[in-house]
């Protein structure tokens, strides 16, 4: 396991003001020192951790150690502008009255979303209290993404593509929170985490959502 594994884990299931660098440490096996030898402080590595979530390429780079925050500069910005774009690109099909867009689509998509920023979107959720400025863009993404769910639902019922529901904004919050449990919760911070791949999980999700509401 390595140190951004480790502090994952533990930003996630204790919280980011919770965990000490010898927390870190012991989870992994080494001292303490080796930490400080590759990340220059806890601040350090968990915007490692956040960086490398938004930016998959980046842990693949170089970098002289101990990383610093100079790395960093900014990284909250590009978090918060993240999120818009994403609510922006999540929402794009509404534009055409979900022309050619489908539930299957929808649901594949929404899991796919929640997947690719679980660790991201779980650590402000559990440390919103550190990281204000964050938690409240976050807020508001949550409420777009919902809201275009939501959207999306009650035009495919419209269409005759999806079983009515009559109530319409439990049932999306019913499956918003399905998603989100095997697509985020399932993997980090359910009391007991399971080895199940993430297709695996995908594939439940979309067997029984679809086998529920599709017509």
């Amino acid at each position: 396991m390595s140190i951004a594994e480790a502090a994952t884990t533990l930003f996630l299931r204790q919280g980011y003001a919770r965990t000490q660098i010898s927390h870190i440490a012991k989870a992994i096996g080494v001292s303490v020192g080796t930490i400080y030898h590759d990340f220059a402080g806890k601040k350090e590595i968990m915007h490692f951790v956040l960086k490398c979530t938004i930016d998959p390429d980046f842990m693949e780079r170089d970098f002289e150690k101990p990383i610093t925050d100079e790395l960093f500069v900014g990284i909250e910005n590009e978090i918060v502008a993240l999120l818009e774009q994403t609510g922006t690109d999540f929402a794009v099909h509404l534009e055409s009255n979900t022309d050619g867009y489908g539930f299957e689509a929808l649901i594949s998509d929404a899991f796919d979303l929640l997947a690719r920023y679980a660790v991201g979107c779980l650590f402000i959720e559990k440390n919103q209290y550190e990281f204000k400025y964050l938690a409240e863009h976050y807020r508001i993404y949550r409420k777009r993404f919902f809201d275009a769910m939501h959207r999306y639902i009650r035009s495919f019922i419209e269409n005759e593509t999806v079983k009515p529901m009559k109530y319409l904004e439990l049932t999306t919050t019913l499956i918003v929170e399905t998603l989100t449990w095997w697509a985020m919760d399932r993997r980090f911070i359910s009391y007991e985490v399971s080895d199940i791949p993430l297709e695996l999980a995908k594939e439940v999700c979309m067997d029984n959502i679809l086998g529920a509401y599709k017509k």
